[in-house]
């Protein structure tokens, strides 16, 4: 072989060989990114729960699929920025947990399919237009919640049949703030009750509605459903020892974090249900393929050891029909 011969059949071997890593690298499929936008603070039992649900669709974090995560820390107002970067980064779907979350997240795509954790109707609230059959971009888990408050309320006056004077904690900046008082104000006034309406959506606020409680007499406290305040839950739960206040929350955190006694449904299992719509939509489905999934269940936990301090004396027959009580 003529040494010109050589060199170009060397020349034309090193290029493919430098060719070759490049193409396969190339034909690699592109690891789909999953949007993950919460109302709340970094919470590690709710992304726990979220990459549970991923790994029962078939999807685990790092190996075939990446979760970008961005947090509200219960400031609403930030939602829209976060939900329009997550948008600009054409992630593959967007997990929105909560339901100010879910509402930013439509508001920036109606392209990019939308799975959302809600405790409020999403068809009320316009992420949805049917529950067995949505309609548009999003789908997701449903837990009945906001219509707990009545209930919530009749357990409180179970316990405590002398407090006629009851506050209600809500905050304002919540989209799902003024139908809470309604069932609240309703119910009051089922049960006999006087309602004050307590304010807070900040730290420094909750500090002050429970100063405020005490100089009007308050005979206990009912948390309505927000994310803010479930991971404001050791200042809350620390408040109301202070203030030797009985209050009522709307999720087991709070009961295990030292309240008196919650009644509500499972965030974890919501969050859980997220990531197992998240893959499955990952995998080809459509949010139209997917009815909201409805979870009614709700759970009762009782804190013995909150309720000593403050002289409550639970009925047996409540005890016995709790879902968990803390001793």
């Amino acid at each position: 072989m003529r040494r010109r011969d050589f060199t170009a059949l060397l020349g034309s071997v090193t290029a493919l060989a430098i060719a070759w890593p490049l193409t396969v690298h190339a034909q690699q499929p592109v690891m789909p990114v999953i949007g993950y936008l919460s109302t709340s603070f970094p919470n590690a039992a709710w992304v726990a729960a979220f990459r549970q649900g991923l790994k029962e669709a078939g999807y685990i974090e790092g190996q075939n699929v990446a979760i970008e995560f961005r947090w509200a820390e219960g400031q609403y107002d930030r939602l829209p920025g976060l939900a329009t970067d997550l948008v600009a980064r054409q992630v593959a779907v967007i997990a929105a947990l909560g339901h100010p979350a879910a509402l930013a997240a439509k508001k920036a795509t109606a392209a990019i399919p939308i799975v959302f954790m809600s405790t409020v109707d999403p068809v009320a609230y316009g992420l949805v237009d049917s529950i067995e059959r949505p309609a548009g971009n999003a789908t997701g888990a449903y837990l009945v919640t906001l219509s707990l408050e009545a209930k919530r309320l009749k357990l409180l006056r179970l316990v405590l049949p002398n407090a006629t004077r009851v506050a209600v904690l809500v905050n304002p900046t919540n989209p799902a703030a003024e139908q809470q008082l309604k069932d609240s104000q309703e119910a009051a006034r089922a049960l006999g009750i006087e309602l004050r309406i307590a304010n807070a959506s900040s730290e420094p606020s909750i500090n002050t509605v429970f100063s405020t409680l005490v100089e009007q007499r308050i005979g206990a406290l009912l948390v309505t459903t927000d994310s803010f305040f479930v991971f404001r839950r050791d200042q809350l739960v620390a408040l109301a020892a202070r203030y030797s206040m009985p209050a009522m929350y709307s999720y087991r955190e709070f009961a295990v974090a030292g309240g008196l006694m919650s009644y509500g449904v499972s965030l974890i299992d919501g969050a859980r249900l997220a990531g197992v719509y998240a893959g499955r939509v990952l995998k080809g489905k459509k949010p139209t393929d997917l009815p909201v999934q409805q979870s009614t269940k709700v759970e009762l936990v009782i804190n013995l050891k909150a309720a000593k301090a403050l002289g409550v004396t639970f009925p047996a027959t409540l005890l016995g029909s709790a879902d968990e009580v803390i001793e």
